[in-house]
Order: structure tokens, then C-alpha cells, then sequence
């Protein structure tokens, strides 16, 4: 057997805030899952978004410390560079970290990022029309 790509796992520190926040973003958390130590999403394809609380991995894991600085993060396609603006603002609107506001990049897409509530990055972008 191979093993097949399954789950993206993110360790957060305040779950109820993380829930709410990948709901605003369309993720389908069964209700609840704020207030347990470990939430999934389902997504496309039959993979998932998995969230643990910091306790949680910390129980597995006592040397576990949370890491410094981003390596990663999640890319969202929007339908249009209209629906990056808008989703950009909304999550600023009601307080989440904007680190990049909404730019049309060199590769032909609109592109933003936004951070979760414990500092994940989430890419929006769409792709541009073609040039006239």
C-alpha cells in the first residue's frame, strides 16, 4: 500500500475562534466542534481540515511547543478577483489579520492573505481575466 494524501492537520490555541472562523470561510464543522479538543471539516475530494487544541497535542506530545513563525499555509480559490476583495474585507472587517491586502500578482490571479486567529495563513486568490 501507498500512502494517500488524506488530512491537513492545524494546531490551534483557542478552538471555538478557529471554528468560527473557518466557518465564516465555508467550512462545514459539525455543530459542537468548538467545543472539543479536536474538529473536521470534510473538503472536496474526500480529504479534511483537522484542528487540535494546543492541550490536546500537548497531552500526546509533552515537549511539544508551538512553532515560531509561519511555514505554511491554506489557499482558498475564490470564483472572481471581486470575491478575493470582498472575503479580504469581511474577515479585516471583523478582526482577523490582513498580511497582505488584495493585489493583482505577476502570475495572473488576484492574491491575498489573511491570518487565522493563531497565525495561519490563508491564501484567497482568483484568477484574472484575460488582458483585453
Amino acid at each position: 500500500m501507498t500512502p494517500r494524501f488524506d488530512a491537513i492537520g492545524l494546531v490551534v490555541s483557542d478552538m471555538a475562534a478557529a471554528v468560527a472562523f473557518y466557518r465564516s470561510l465555508g467550512f462545514d464543522f459539525p455543530e459542537g466542534s468548538e467545543r472539543e479538543p479536536h474538529a473536521e471539516a470534510p473538503l472536496p475530494g474526500g480529504t479534511r481540515l483537522m484542528l487540535d487544541t494546543e492541550e490536546l497535542v500537548k497531552s500526546l506530545h509533552p515537549d511539544w511547543r508551538p512553532p515560531a513563525g509561519g511555514r505554511h499555509s491554506l489557499a482558498l480559490r475564490c470564483d472572481d478577483p471581486a470575491e478575493v476583495d470582498r472575503v479580504y474585507e469581511e474577515l479585516v472587517g471583523a478582526g482577523h489579520h490582513g498580511e497582505l491586502k488584495p493585489w493583482d500578482a505577476f502570475w495572473g490571479q488576484r492574491y491575498a492573505v489573511v491570518q487565522d486567529p493563531d497565525g495561519h495563513g490563508v491564501d484567497l486568490f482568483a484568477p484574472l481575466p484575460p488582458a483585453a
